[in-house]
Order: structure tokens, then sequence, then C-alpha cells
């Protein structure tokens, strides 16, 4: 299994709790492996993933249905 990282950049500016709602929202697809996002840059999710599993527009249409605007930044 292959693995790749990908940032996805929230624009709005949203609390603790609700971040943990989008990162699990990721978390739960398959090939994901895990989400990290920290209260000292809020705008930032990091998402690990399979590439031969899940596509970065997948993990990106994910945070956009839980209504957010946002896009990817590679790394």
């Amino acid at each position: 299994m292959d693995m790749a990282d990908v940032m996805i950049h929230i624009n709005e500016s949203v609390e603790h709790d609700r971040r943990v709602e989008i990162a699990d929202s990721i978390r739960a697809q398959a090939g994901v492996m895990g989400v990290a996002h920290h209260d000292e840059k809020p705008h930032l999710l990091i998402v690990e993933f399979d590439p031969a599993t899940v596509h970065t527009k997948d993990l990106l249409q994910v945070a956009l249905d839980q209504g957010v605007h946002a896009q990817l930044v590679g790394l």
C-alpha cells in the first residue's frame, strides 16, 4: 500500500469541535489512514491516504459536503 499526504485548507474559521467532525468524515473514507489538525493552525487538515484507493478530489469533496469552502494544497 502506498501512502501520500495532502493538505486541505478550510477558508472559514471553524471551532475545534467542528474541525473534529470534518476530520472524522474524511477519516471514515476508504483508503484514509489518518487526519491531523491542530488548534494552532485551525484552517488546515493534513490527510494521509492511499492514492490507489481514494483520490484527493474525493477527499476535498467530503470536506465541501460538510458545508465549508476548502481547497487542496499539495505537500
